[in-house]
């Protein structure tokens, strides 16, 4: 998809969060940049500990403590919103960065109707009446394929299975008209048809509300059906960005064709699947260069002690020193 003229929704530039603990300063995001622009869908990608969900919770507002942003700046349409003191950031989730997470029952109270949570969101966000706030609801019920939703709206969470909850929980994160969606994970516990049926939403609704979307999972699958661009993170860096097209089938990061060699193939039987050896760092003992060397199997002597900045590499930039050749293939 090509960038729409306007300016990028969210702009992360040289983001920086760090983990004060009695033995020093751990580094858990470093120097980290991307932008989304309106109706795209941005997917970012890696193992486990690469620094993804901790990405979009800096994004949103909810780090944990001890973790902090301690570099780097954050806007959000051209408005820096890293440094915003709490109460101003609370009122900016909901109303102009909405959220999807996981497991859908950590964003529903239980003892609250479905209608009651999405009326009570509206209301805080926007200057509706009840009724109106209603009316609303109802109309984003219809909107994210709820059946029945006249009558569904006054049930409760335990009365939906769990994608139909997914769909409530997408509704309450676009009901104050965001600007951004962060979807953590958002079908990682749904089978595989409603995982496709989530998916297709998310695309649809991004498309119809102009709604940019920082989508962040481990599923190259849901990327490659979701996504327009692809972000892959290891260690805390993003280590190539790029058309999701060109990342999943050219891709230039050794790191990246290693995790495009582990998926399994419809159409080549193979005996076991492939996989990338050794693990990622502990962030008490990343090595020096590029965090990826000990791991690649085209590691430079430069690598061990240089490390890579993000550049061109065919139509994606990617973090490393021979990504500018002919695409690597595992």
């Amino acid at each position: 998809m090509t960038a729409p003229a306007a300016g990028p929704v969210l702009e992360v530039r040289d983001l920086e969060v760090a983990f004060d603990t009695r033995h020093g300063r751990l580094r858990a995001i470093d120097g980290v940049s991307f932008a989304i622009h309106p109706g795209e869908i941005l997917g970012v990608v890696g193992e486990s500990g690469a620094g993804k969900s901790l990405t979009g919770a800096a994004v949103i507002g909810l780090l944990e403590p001890p973790g902090r942003i301690v570099g780097g700046e954050i806007r959000l349409a051209g408005r820096r919103i890293d440094d915003l003191p709490p109460a101003q950031m609370r009122a900016l989730r909901g109303r102009e960065i909405g959220a999807i997470f996981q497991d859908p029952l950590t964003s529903l109270n239980p003892l609250l109707r479905i209608g009651d949570q999405i009326v009570e969101t509206i209301r805080t966000h926007l200057p509706m009446s009840d009724r109106e706030a209603r009316a609303k609801a109802l109309e984003l019920l219809v909107a994210v394929g709820i059946p029945a939703a006249e009558t569904r709206i006054d049930h409760y969470p335990h009365q939906f299975s769990g994608g139909m909850r997914q769909r409530v929980v997408i509704a309450l994160a676009l009901c104050a008209g965001p600007k951004l969606i962060i979807a953590d994970e958002p079908t990682t516990a749904l089978d595989v048809s409603i995982q496709a049926q989530i998916t297709g939403l998310l695309k649809r609704l991004c498309r119809e509300h102009r709604t940019a979307v920082m989508l962040v999972t481990h599923d190259m699958g849901v990327i490659a059906e979701t996504a327009d661009r692809v972000a892959v993170m290891y260690a805390g860096r993003v280590v190539e960005i790029g058309p999701v097209d060109e990342v999943i089938h050219r891709p230039r990061h050794p790191y990246s064709v290693g995790l495009m060699a582990s998926i399994p193939s419809v159409r080549h039987r193979a005996a076991s699947l492939r996989q990338i050896d050794g693990s990622m760092p502990r962030l008490d003992s990343m090595p020096t260069g590029c965090a990826f060397h000990p791991r690649c199997p085209r590691c430079l002597p430069r690598c061990t002690s240089e490390r890579p900045a993000l550049e061109p590499a065919g139509i994606a930039r990617a973090a490393c020193f021979v990504a500018a050749e002919a695409p690597a293939h595992a």
